[in-house]
Protein backbone atom coordinates (compact mmCIF):
# COMPACT_ATOMS: atom_id res chain seq x y z
CA UNK A 1 0.00 0.00 0.00
CA UNK A 2 1.06 3.27 -0.80
CA UNK A 3 1.80 5.69 1.66
CA UNK A 4 0.91 10.06 1.25
CA UNK A 5 1.67 12.38 4.10
CA UNK A 6 -0.02 15.06 4.25
CA UNK A 7 1.72 18.16 5.28
CA UNK A 8 0.64 21.37 7.30
CA UNK A 9 1.12 23.55 4.17
CA UNK A 10 -1.22 21.45 2.74
CA UNK A 11 1.21 19.25 0.50
CA UNK A 12 1.04 15.66 0.03
CA UNK A 13 4.10 13.78 -0.07
CA UNK A 14 3.96 10.61 -2.06
CA UNK A 15 6.88 8.27 0.47
CA UNK A 16 7.31 5.50 -2.30
CA UNK A 17 8.48 8.01 -5.23
CA UNK A 18 9.84 10.49 -2.57
CA UNK A 19 8.55 13.21 -4.02
CA UNK A 20 5.50 15.64 -3.82
CA UNK A 21 2.33 14.93 -5.63
CA UNK A 22 -1.22 16.94 -6.79
CA UNK A 23 -4.77 16.24 -6.02
CA UNK A 24 -4.71 15.03 -9.95
CA UNK A 25 -2.04 12.44 -9.22
CA UNK A 26 -3.95 10.93 -6.13
CA UNK A 27 -7.05 11.03 -8.95
CA UNK A 28 -4.54 8.96 -11.51
CA UNK A 29 -4.44 6.63 -8.37
CA UNK A 30 -7.28 5.89 -7.70
CA UNK A 31 -8.46 5.50 -11.53
CA UNK A 32 -5.34 3.32 -11.60
CA UNK A 33 -6.78 1.03 -8.68
CA UNK A 34 -3.79 1.82 -6.58
CA UNK A 35 -4.39 1.34 -2.57
CA UNK A 36 -2.98 4.25 -1.38
CA UNK A 37 -3.29 6.15 2.34
CA UNK A 38 -3.04 9.09 3.52
CA UNK A 39 -1.31 9.98 6.80
CA UNK A 40 -1.09 13.30 8.33
CA UNK A 41 2.73 13.89 8.87
CA UNK A 42 2.30 14.87 12.26
CA UNK A 43 0.02 12.63 13.99
CA UNK A 44 -0.35 9.84 11.35
CA UNK A 45 -3.95 9.86 11.54
CA UNK A 46 -5.68 8.65 8.85
CA UNK A 47 -6.85 11.32 6.19
CA UNK A 48 -7.89 9.55 3.33
CA UNK A 49 -11.40 10.09 3.24
CA UNK A 50 -10.78 13.81 3.46
CA UNK A 51 -8.45 14.02 0.30
CA UNK A 52 -11.08 11.49 -1.90
CA UNK A 53 -13.75 14.25 -1.03
CA UNK A 54 -11.74 16.82 -2.05
CA UNK A 55 -10.99 15.72 -5.07
CA UNK A 56 -14.64 14.64 -5.52
CA UNK A 57 -15.78 18.25 -4.62
CA UNK A 58 -12.92 19.68 -7.66
CA UNK A 59 -14.62 17.53 -10.42
CA UNK A 60 -18.17 18.54 -9.04
CA UNK A 61 -17.28 21.82 -9.49
CA UNK A 62 -15.24 21.69 -13.17
CA UNK A 63 -18.00 20.46 -14.85
CA UNK A 64 -21.65 19.72 -15.15
CA UNK A 65 -21.13 17.05 -11.83
CA UNK A 66 -22.52 13.87 -10.93
CA UNK A 67 -24.10 14.76 -7.91
CA UNK A 68 -27.40 17.20 -8.78
CA UNK A 69 -27.86 19.57 -5.74
CA UNK A 70 -30.94 17.93 -4.59
CA UNK A 71 -28.78 14.45 -4.24
CA UNK A 72 -26.31 16.77 -1.90
CA UNK A 73 -29.28 18.06 -0.17
CA UNK A 74 -30.27 14.51 0.57
CA UNK A 75 -26.89 13.12 1.50
CA UNK A 76 -26.64 16.00 4.22
CA UNK A 77 -30.27 14.96 5.60
CA UNK A 78 -28.94 11.75 6.32
CA UNK A 79 -25.85 12.45 8.29
CA UNK A 80 -26.52 12.09 12.08
CA UNK A 81 -30.37 10.19 10.69
CA UNK A 82 -30.74 6.72 12.37
CA UNK A 83 -30.56 5.58 8.99
CA UNK A 84 -26.94 7.29 8.19
CA UNK A 85 -25.04 4.02 8.67
CA UNK A 86 -27.41 1.72 6.70
CA UNK A 87 -27.19 4.68 3.57
CA UNK A 88 -23.53 4.53 3.26
CA UNK A 89 -23.67 0.50 3.31
CA UNK A 90 -26.82 0.94 0.25
CA UNK A 91 -24.40 3.07 -2.15
CA UNK A 92 -21.60 1.10 -1.58
CA UNK A 93 -23.99 -1.63 -2.98
CA UNK A 94 -25.92 0.09 -5.39
CA UNK A 95 -22.33 1.40 -7.48
CA UNK A 96 -20.99 -2.70 -7.13
CA UNK A 97 -24.36 -3.45 -9.11
CA UNK A 98 -23.89 -0.57 -11.40
CA UNK A 99 -20.80 -1.45 -12.10
CA UNK A 100 -21.22 -4.86 -12.66
CA UNK A 101 -24.08 -3.87 -14.63
CA UNK A 102 -21.77 -1.83 -16.89
CA UNK A 103 -19.61 -4.27 -17.72
CA UNK A 104 -22.46 -6.92 -19.01
CA UNK A 105 -23.68 -4.25 -20.90
CA UNK A 106 -20.07 -3.54 -22.36
CA UNK A 107 -19.42 -7.13 -22.96
CA UNK A 108 -22.75 -7.53 -24.80
CA UNK A 109 -22.01 -4.39 -26.72
CA UNK A 110 -18.87 -5.74 -27.72
CA UNK A 111 -20.51 -9.11 -29.15
CA UNK A 112 -23.04 -6.95 -31.05
CA UNK A 113 -20.08 -5.50 -32.74
CA UNK A 114 -18.54 -8.05 -33.44
CA UNK A 115 -21.85 -10.06 -34.98
CA UNK A 116 -22.05 -6.79 -37.17
CA UNK A 117 -18.66 -6.48 -38.33
CA UNK A 118 -19.45 -4.81 -41.62
CA UNK A 119 -15.87 -6.86 -43.45
CA UNK A 120 -17.26 -10.06 -41.71
CA UNK A 121 -20.85 -9.52 -43.19
CA UNK A 122 -19.25 -8.57 -46.75
CA UNK A 123 -16.51 -11.58 -46.49
CA UNK A 124 -19.42 -13.78 -45.50
CA UNK A 125 -21.64 -12.67 -48.83
CA UNK A 126 -18.35 -12.16 -51.37
CA UNK A 127 -17.85 -16.11 -50.10
CA UNK A 128 -22.26 -16.78 -51.39
CA UNK A 129 -21.21 -14.73 -54.27
CA UNK A 130 -17.97 -16.92 -55.42
CA UNK A 131 -19.89 -20.04 -54.68
CA UNK A 132 -23.06 -19.59 -56.93
CA UNK A 133 -20.53 -18.22 -59.66
CA UNK A 134 -18.63 -20.99 -59.52
CA UNK A 135 -21.65 -23.34 -59.75
CA UNK A 136 -22.34 -21.52 -63.25
CA UNK A 137 -18.53 -22.92 -64.07
CA UNK A 138 -18.41 -26.07 -66.12
CA UNK A 139 -16.35 -29.03 -64.29
CA UNK A 140 -15.97 -26.50 -61.04
CA UNK A 141 -18.69 -28.18 -58.84
CA UNK A 142 -15.44 -29.24 -56.11
CA UNK A 143 -14.78 -25.46 -56.17
CA UNK A 144 -17.83 -24.35 -55.24
CA UNK A 145 -18.82 -26.71 -52.13
CA UNK A 146 -15.07 -25.58 -51.24
CA UNK A 147 -16.09 -22.14 -51.53
CA UNK A 148 -19.70 -22.81 -50.06
CA UNK A 149 -17.76 -24.55 -47.16
CA UNK A 150 -15.94 -21.54 -46.12
CA UNK A 151 -18.37 -19.52 -45.82
CA UNK A 152 -21.19 -21.91 -43.99
CA UNK A 153 -19.41 -24.90 -43.13
CA UNK A 154 -22.69 -26.73 -41.71
CA UNK A 155 -24.70 -26.61 -45.06
CA UNK A 156 -22.02 -27.79 -47.29
CA UNK A 157 -21.48 -30.71 -44.64
CA UNK A 158 -25.71 -31.02 -45.18
CA UNK A 159 -25.19 -30.84 -49.43
CA UNK A 160 -22.69 -33.60 -49.58
CA UNK A 161 -24.82 -35.80 -46.76
CA UNK A 162 -27.58 -35.05 -49.24
CA UNK A 163 -25.03 -36.48 -52.14
CA UNK A 164 -24.78 -39.79 -50.27
CA UNK A 165 -28.20 -40.27 -49.58
CA UNK A 166 -29.36 -39.93 -53.15
CA UNK A 167 -26.37 -42.38 -54.31
CA UNK A 168 -26.51 -44.74 -51.62
CA UNK A 169 -30.91 -44.93 -52.45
Amino acid sequence: MRILRKYTNRRLYDTSRSCYITLDDVRELVLENVPFQVQDSKTGKDLTRNILLQIISEQEGEGSGMLTNQVLQQLIRFYGDSMAGMMGQYLEQSISVFLAQQDRIRAQMESMIDATNPLKMMNTIAGSNMAMWNMFTPGSEEEAKAAQAAVDPKSAAKGSNDKEDKSGA
